[in-house]
């Protein structure tokens, strides 16, 4: 028995939204479902193990535990500013009573100094990351385009990207600490020497795979591209803006998003190791603190950093995809 064209029509259709279904339980398996199935385990086996963990602060914090810790940080963080806002109005109420008496009096204005709560340390860390890192990729990508270009240039100057890539934050922290001292004396700084040492050890550390990446993206641009560049007899500024940049983002991106990757583990590390305010002097202050509540509070800094970290690739990951003309190289 034959089928008629609309029977295989309706079967043809049928095929299609069968293979669309599949395709969207796909995706949401390995987005959704699978991420979520991977957290669950790792949060029971957390659970479990911790149980088993004795130490002198006593047990291992579970999850429970440190979820708590994060309403606790957060209620601190408010009572803080609370405690900010009240400094202030008292603050404005007795200048208010000394121009009274005497209005000639010249108002002064303090600043707050209480201490920093584990919200204001997570934005402290970030702006220095931040910093840093655009810092790096300022003197990192122009660099990694100039050696991509000339062969020379980038024999004369990979030996000394080699030698300096594998240093460790906490070789350079020391020296940048005394420069920064030595150089940087004024009365009235602009920003805290704290912060330009994390700054610049942030900066020198992540400045490396993207001068890396970005040289051979530019090395490795198509033959034909760099011909129809010589047809066309562009200038250098227009080669490099039309022909180099658009060919090499993927692979500038790539080392970007490697930056920032050690820019944070560096930060985090020259903040414990420097007592720079910020994520890793927190972790720190609690390990010194010793209290029992420390592992959790510190288990809790742990997670964020360890979010920050992820949340900052995707970032860096979005911009990739949007200006990049290759999406498939920025899918991961």
């Amino acid at each position: 028995m034959s089928l008629t064209t609309a029977t295989i029509n309706r079967l043809t259709v049928n095929e299609k939204m069968i293979k669309i279904l599949k395709d969207v339980f796909s995706k949401v398996t390995n987005t959704l479902i699978l991420p979520i199935i991977g957290i669950a385990i790792f949060v029971a086996l957390w659970s479990i193990t911790a149980k088993s963990i004795h130490t002198s602060l006593g047990e291992f914090p579970g999850p429970n535990v440190v979820v708590k810790q994060f309403s606790v940080l957060y209620d601190e963080h408010i009572a803080e500013r609370q405690k900010a806002v009240a400094f202030y109005v008292r603050q404005d109420i007795r200048n208010a009573k000394k121009l009274e008496k005497n209005p000639d009096y010249v108002v002064k204005i303090r600043a707050y100094t209480g201490k920093e709560t584990f919200v204001d340390q997570i934005f402290t860390s970030l702006i220095t990351v931040t910093s840093g890192f655009l810092v790096a990729a300022f003197i990192a990508i122009p660099l990694g385009i100039w050696m991509g270009l000339s062969a020379k240039l980038n024999s004369a100057l990979n030996p000394i990207v080699q030698i300096f890539k594998p240093v460790s934050p906490l070789a350079w922290l020391p020296l940048v600490t005394m420069i920064v001292s030595a150089l940087y004396v004024s009365d009235d700084p602009l920003v805290s020497k704290s912060f330009i040492t994390s700054l610049i050890t942030v900066s020198l550390c992540s400045l490396w795979p993207m001068v890396i990446n970005t040289s051979i993206g530019v090395s490795s641009i198509n033959s034909d591209l760099l011909n129809v560049s010589k047809v066309l007899r562009l200038p250098t500024l227009t080669h490099i803006r039309k022909i180099v940049l658009p060919a090499s983002i993927p692979m500038i991106f790539t080392g970007m998003r490697l930056s920032f990757s050690v820019a944070w583990m560096v930060l985090i590390a020259a903040e414990m190791l420097a007592q720079n305010p910020g994520l890793g002097k927190f972790v720190w202050d609690e390990f010194q603190n010793g209290s029992s509540d420390s592992l959790a509070r510190i288990m809790a800094a742990v997670l964020v950093i360890g979010f920050i970290g992820f949340l900052l690739d995707r970032i860096m990951l979005m911009l990739q995809q949007k200006v990049s003309w290759d999406k498939s190289s920025a899918s991961v």
